[in-house]
């Protein structure tokens, strides 16, 4: 997909997504940071839930490692791989105590040091609290980009760096949260709404066609 495509792909979904922005419930950088950590393999609905009584019982990082690995389980059993969740986030807590006053570090190599932060989730933080152009590839992002043919790649990293080269300057911050809504709400995995899609005129999948005809 050339640049002209790709920019009218991006003009099309900030159209459709005029505030794009993420779902999350969150008061402060170090309340995003854990709710994305919380996120993996889980929904953001599910997180929410889980985090309007954790974060009310533990606000900052000193407080949640006050609260203890078997305190933080209790607010988040409903969500997947709880038991590793709760130790991930006393653990970054704690380091973020020991080696950061406290305070989320807007660097990628700090935020990839602390417990339980990959990559995807340092791109998260570094865009949406920092407003660092980053693309954080998630299922939706990794699919929206390889079915529409804006950066198709074999790996997540791939399809970042294909995104990253791609995506026209002014829609760089944005990117992030465009697509992921993009993919949530309409290119869906399963059942996609082709019908009422803002890529449908620079859509390459070739599947689109039959879709719309089902509907």
């Amino acid at each position: 997909m050339d640049a002209k495509h790709v920019k009218q792909c991006f003009a099309a979904l900030r159209a459709s997504i005029p505030e794009p922005h993420t779902e999350l419930h969150y008061a402060n950088a170090f309340q995003l940071l854990v709710a994305v950590v919380l996120s993996a393999q889980s929904t953001d609905k599910v997180v929410n839930l889980c985090t309007a009584t954790l974060f009310a019982a533990a606000p900052d990082a000193r407080s949640m490692a006050a609260l203890g690995e078997e305190g933080i389980k209790q607010h988040i059993r409903r969500l997947g791989l709880f038991n590793a969740k709760a130790r991930h986030v006393h653990a970054l807590a704690e380091q973020l105590l020991d080696r950061h006053h406290g305070e989320v570090p807007a660097e990628r190599k700090a935020l990839e040091a602390l417990p339980g932060v990959g990559r995807k989730t340092a791109n998260v933080v570094l865009n949406t609290q920092f407003g660092q152009p980053t693309i954080a590839v998630d299922t939706h992002i990794f699919r929206v980009g390889n079915r529409i043919g804006i950066a198709p790649g074999k790996t997540p990293l791939a399809v970042e760096q294909a995104l990253l080269k791609k995506v026209p300057d002014e829609y760089l911050q944005d990117a992030h949260h465009l697509l992921i809504l993009h993919g949530r709400y309409t290119c869906t995995a399963r059942r996609p709404h082709c019908e009422r899609c803002a890529l449908f005129h620079c859509c390459a999948w070739s599947d689109k066609v039959l879709w719309v005809q089902q509907k």
